[in-house]
C-alpha cells in the first residue's frame, strides 16, 4: 500500500513539473518576440520589415503618380502646384509604403520680372519653414500632416485610398473618417489623386526581396529656360521639375527606382498677368508625343530611355547614382557607360540628381 502511495505521488510531482514548463515556454516567446520586432520595425514603419514576410522572399511594385495645376497663379504671380506620390505594393495590392509631396514653384512676375536661378524646395524639404501649424487646426505642420496621411493608407489597396471620403471645411476637402482627420487635417483631395495614378502607373517596376527597404520620394526644379517679356514679346515662366522615387535595401542600394519630368509653362506679358498657361502631362505620360524619338541617337522616346535609366541604376548606391560619369554630346551630358548609353543616350544629369536625392531621402 505505501508503494502504491509512493508511487502516485512521484507521478504527480512529474506531471506537476510537466505543466509549469508548458507555461513558460509561450509566456517566453510572448514577451521576446514583440520586444525584438519593435526594436527591428517600429510600429509607424511597420512596413518596412513586415513581420510575415521576415525570412520569405515577397514580390512589391513601385508606382510613381503625379498631379499638377496652375490654380495659385494670378495676376503677379506664376504658379504651378505638383503633388507626387510614390507607393510600394505587395502581391495583394495592399500599400506597404507611401511617400507624399508637393513641389508648389511659384515666382514674383509683378510687373513682368521673371528672374532666373531661384530655388525651389518642396513643402516636405521646407519643413517647419513652410509655416502650417500655426494656422493648423491640430497645431501640425505640413510635413508631419502628409506623412500622418502616408501612415494611414498602409495596408489599404488604392482603390480603398481613392474611396476615402471627404467633406469641405473652410473651403478645403478634408478627411472624414476621424482617425486621419486627427493626424491629417489639410485637403487630401490630390494625395488621393496622385496616389491613383501611382497604382496604375504604366512604367510601374516589380522587385523581389526578403528583407526590410525603405522609400523615398524627390523634386528638383530648375527656371534657367524662362524669358522675360518686353515691348514685343510676352515672357514665358519656366518652372520645370524632375520627379524621383527610389526603393532603398538594407544595404543601401536601390532596389526599384522610376524618374518623370514635367515641362509647364506661364505665359506673361509686362505687366505681370497671366496671359496663358500650358501642361500637357508629365514626359512620361506623352509617351511618343514628346517627340524625342525621331532625334534620338538610339531612335528611342523619352519615357523608354526614362525607364532604361531607372532599371540602370538598380543595385547601385545613391552616391553611385550621383557619381555616373558624363561626357558633352550636343549640349547635353550623356552617360559614359557604354550599356546605359545605349539604351539612354539623353540627357542624364537631372535624373542623376533626382534619383540619389530621392535615395538619400528614403525612410
Amino acid at each position: 500500500m505505501k508503494k502504491i502511495i509512493s508511487l502516485i505521488l512521484l507521478l504527480c510531482m512529474v506531471f506537476a513539473l510537466v505543466a509549469c514548463g508548458s507555461a513558460e515556454t509561450p509566456a517566453e516567446d510572448t514577451a521576446e518576440a514583440p520586444a525584438e520586432d519593435a526594436a527591428e520595425a517600429p510600429a509607424e514603419d511597420a512596413a518596412e520589415a513586415p513581420a510575415e514576410d521576415a525570412g520569405a522572399e515577397g514580390t512589391y511594385t513601385l508606382g510613381l503618380g503625379v498631379v499638377s495645376n496652375f490654380d495659385s497663379s494670378a495676376a503677379g504671380n506664376a504658379q504651378i502646384d505638383t503633388t507626387f506620390a510614390a507607393i510600394v505594393t505587395d502581391a495583394e495590392g495592399k500599400i506597404v509604403l507611401c511617400r507624399i509631396d508637393v513641389a508648389q514653384n511659384k515666382m514674383n512676375v509683378a510687373d513682368g520680372l521673371v528672374t532666373t536661378g531661384n530655388e525651389y524646395p518642396t513643402k516636405m524639404e521646407k519643413g517647419a519653414d513652410y509655416g502650417m501649424a500655426p494656422v493648423s487646426a491640430i497645431g501640425a505642420e505640413w510635413d508631419a500632416q502628409a506623412k500622418a496621411f502616408e501612415e494611414f493608407v498602409v495596408g489599404k489597396t488604392v482603390d480603398e485610398v481613392v474611396a476615402l471620403e471627404t467633406q469641405e471645411s473652410n473651403g478645403h476637402q478634408v478627411a472624414v473618417d476621424e482617425t486621419l482627420y486627427a493626424g491629417c487635417t489639410m485637403d487630401i483631395v490630390d494625395f488621393k489623386a496622385a496616389v491613383e495614378k501611382a497604382g496604375s502607373d504604366a512604367w510601374a517596376v516589380t522587385f523581389t526581396t526578403a528583407d526590410a527597404f525603405t522609400l523615398g520620394v524627390a523634386a528638383i526644379t530648375d527656371d534657367a529656360d524662362s524669358t522675360a517679356p518686353t515691348a514685343d514679346a510676352d515672357g514665358v515662366v519656366k518652372m520645370y521639375t524632375e520627379f524621383g522615387a527610389a526603393v532603398v535595401g538594407a544595404d543601401g542600394t536601390i532596389l526599384a527606382a522610376l524618374n518623370d519630368a514635367i515641362q509647364p509653362n506661364i505665359t506673361v506679358d509686362p505687366a505681370g498677368e497671366i496671359v496663358a498657361t500650358e501642361y500637357k502631362g508629365t514626359k512620361r505620360e506623352l509617351g511618343a508625343d514628346y517627340g524625342m524619338a525621331p532625334v534620338s541617337a538610339i531612335g528611342a522616346e523619352w519615357d523608354a530611355q526614362s525607364a532604361a535609366f531607372s532599371e540602370f541604376v538598380v543595385g547601385k548606391t545613391a552616391d553611385e547614382v550621383a557619381s555616373l560619369e558624363t561626357q558633352e554630346s550636343n549640349g547635353h551630358n550623356v552617360a559614359v557607360d557604354e550599356t546605359l548609353y545605349a539604351s539612354c543616350s539623353m540627357d542624364i544629369t537631372g535624373m542623376m540628381a533626382v534619383v540619389s536625392t530621392a535615395a538619400n531621402y528614403a525612410r
